[in-house]
C-alpha cells in the first residue's frame, strides 16, 4: 500500500533496437546521495535506537553492530529478531498488522506508544544475512531516504515521522492514511472521468513539484503509490506514498546508476532505454499514471513479460488516448518521447489547475480541497463504506484482459504520431497512426451454396428461355 548491485553492470545501449534490458538489473530499491541534505536533518525527523532516543550518529555500526575482536576469522552473525503482531519496535511502535509491501520491505500498522497515534511503519531489506560493509550500507540508505523524505512539507505527500533501528535493522515510520489506492479504485471502476483525475493530477502534481524543488526524485510513479483517503475527517484527500526508492538528483554514486528502479509499465522511454532519471521522467511516469486512470490501462498496454514490456517502453510507442476529454492536450505533453520537450512538474500543476477551475478560479479550489465528482461528493469508489453499483464494476473475467484486471492494449502507435488536439481542444483530422500491433480482423468463411439456392438459379434460367421463345414466336 505504501508502496544495489554490488558490482556496477554495463550500460545499455540508447538505441532501443539494440538495447539488452537482460544487462541491467532491474530492482525497486533507490540510493540517495546525502551531500544533497542538511547537515542537521534531525529537526525534520528523528532518527532512533533501542538504547536511546538521541540521534545516532551516521556510522550505526558503532552503535548496533559492534564488530568482534579478538581472533575471531568471520564476524558474527546477528540473529533476526521475531518480527510480528505485538511486537515493539525499538521501544516505541507496537506492531499491528502487515498492510502492504513497498519496493524495499514489508509495511505494517503500528502504535505510537509515546504519541497514541497510528503509524505506517516499513521495514527495510533485512541486514541479518549481509555481510557487515552491505549491512552498513543498507542503513545508511535507510537514513538517507529518511532525511529526504522529511525535507518535504506537502499535504499532498505521505510525511515522514521518524527512523528507527531495531536489532540492528533500519526502519521507517510514516504517517499512516486509512486510503484506497488508485490501482485499487481500477479494479472497482473501470475508469474514472476525466474531472476527477484533473483534480488528483494536480494534486499530485503539487507534491511532486515540492519534491524536485527539494533536489528529491521519485522514481516509481503508479497507481498504486496514488491513495486517496476512504474514511474520516481526511475522506478524499489524495496524497503520493511510497518516496522508498526516492533518490536526489545530485546522487551520482556508480552503483546506484547501474539498476533500473520503478514499475516498467510507467518508466518513460529514455530510462527504460538506460539513461538516467531525471525530472522529466518523474513527469512522465505521472503522465502514464493519469492515463491509466482515464483508458483502463497503461499508455504501453501490460505484459507478464517485463523484458518484452521494457522493449516497448523503450520504443516509445503508446496507445493513442479517447477518453482523457479536455485534459489530452497536458497529457500528451506530459508523455512526449523527447524529455527537453515535456513541461516541467509545476506547469503540469497550474495547467491541471486551470483545467479544474479556470482561469480566474482559486487554486486552492482544487488544491486544497478533497476530491469531488460531478455531483460534488466525493466519489463513491473512494468511500471504504459505500456500495459500489454492480453496473460499474470491472468484470473479473473479461475476454482480450490480463490477469491484473486491465485490458491489454490492442494497438500502438509512435508518440510523435498521435494526433494532438488544437488550441479549442479538437483534435484535426489527419491520417491515422498506422498500428504496429493489432489481433488480424476477422473474415468470414465463404459460404457455400445450398439447394435453394441452386433451384433459384435454375428457374430464373428457365423463365429467361421461356420469355426467348414466346418472343420469337411474335415475331415469325
Amino acid at each position: 500500500m505504501w508502496s544495489g548491485s554490488s558490482t556496477p553492470s554495463p550500460r545499455p545501449a540508447a538505441n532501443p533496437a539494440s538495447w539488452n534490458p537482460c544487462a541491467r538489473r532491474s530492482r525497486s530499491r533507490a540510493r540517495a546521495a546525502s551531500d544533497s541534505v542538511p547537515e542537521n536533518p534531525w529537526s525534520d525527523a528523528s532518527i532512533r535506537t533501542e538504547s536511546h532516543g538521541e540521534p545516532p550518529s551516521d556510522n550505526l555500526d558503532a552503535v548496533t553492530d559492534p564488530q568482534p575482536s579478538g581472533d575471531a576469522a568471520t564476524p558474527a552473525r546477528r540473529t533476526r529478531p521475531a518480527v510480528g503482531p505485538d511486537y515493539l519496535l525499538a521501544g516505541r511502535y507496537r506492531l499491528d498488522s502487515k498492510i502492504g509491501g513497498g519496493g524495499m520491505g514489508a509495511v505494517w500498522l503500528a502504535s505510537d506508544t509515546l504519541l497514541r497515534r497510528k503509524v505506517a511503519v516499513k521495514q527495510a531489506t533485512s541486514t541479518v544475512d549481509l555481510e557487515p560493509e552491505a549491512a552498513r550500507e543498507v542503513r545508511d540508505r535507510a537514513l538517507r531516504e529518511g532525511r529526504m523524505a522529511a525535507q518535504l512539507n506537502n499535504p499532498h505527500a505521505i510525511a515522514m515521522h521518524d527512523v528507527a533501528i531495531d536489532g540492528g535493522e533500519p526502519w521507517l515510520i510514516m504517517e499512516y492514511l486509512p486510503a484506497r489506492s488508485l490501482a485499487m479504485a481500477l479494479n472497482i471502476t473501470e475508469t474514472l472521468p476525466p474531472t476527477e483525475v484533473i483534480q488528483i493530477g494536480a494534486q499530485i502534481a503539487d507534491a511532486l513539484t515540492a519534491a524536485h524543488a527539494a533536489g528529491i526524485l521519485h522514481r516509481d510513479i503508479k497507481p498504486g503509490n496514488i491513495l486517496v483517503a476512504d474514511r474520516g475527517s481526511a475522506l478524499g484527500m489524495v496524497k503520493i506514498s511510497d518516496f522508498g526508492i526516492s533518490r536526489a538528483k545530485t546522487d551520482t554514486h556508480e552503483e546506484n546508476s547501474a539498476v533500473i528502479t520503478g514499475t516498467p509499465a510507467y518508466f518513460a522511454p529514455e530510462v527504460a532505454r538506460g539513461a538516467d532519471p531525471t525530472e522529466a521522467s518523474d513527469v512522465f511516469s505521472l503522465g502514464a499514471t493519469l492515463y491509466t486512470a482515464t483508458e483502463g490501462q497503461p499508455p504501453f498496454g501490460i505484459d507478464a513479460d517485463s523484458i518484452a514490456l521494457l522493449h516497448r517502453v523503450a520504443g516509445g510507442r503508446i496507445t493513442p488516448p479517447r477518453r482523457s476529454g479536455p485534459m489530452t492536450a497536458t497529457l500528451l505533453h506530459m508523455l512526449e518521447p523527447d524529455p527537453s520537450r515535456r513541461p516541467s512538474m509545476a506547469e503540469v500543476r497550474d495547467r491541471f489547475v486551470r483545467l479544474a477551475v479556470g482561469k480566474n478560479g482559486s487554486p486552492s479550489a482544487v488544491l486544497n480541497t478533497p476530491l469531488r465528482a460531478q455531483d460534488g461528493q466525493v466519489p463513491f469508489w473512494a468511500s471504504r463504506g459505500a456500495r459500489v453499483p454492480t453496473s460499474t464494476r470491472r468484470a473479473e473475467r473479461i475476454h482480450g484482459r490480463t490477469m491484473t484486471g486491465l485490458p491489454a492494449a490492442p494497438t500502438a502507435v509512435p508518440l510523435d504520431r498521435v494526433p494532438r488536439p488544437s488550441a479549442d481542444g479538437t483534435t484535426p483530422d489527419r491520417e491515422a497512426p498506422r498500428p504496429t500491433y493489432a489481433p488480424p480482423p476477422f473474415e468470414p468463411p465463404t459460404r457455400r451454396s445450398g439447394p435453394s439456392e441452386n433451384l433459384v438459379l435454375w428457374l430464373g434460367v428457365g423463365a429467361g428461355v421461356l420469355v426467348l421463345i414466346l418472343v420469337l414466336v411474335l415475331v415469325l
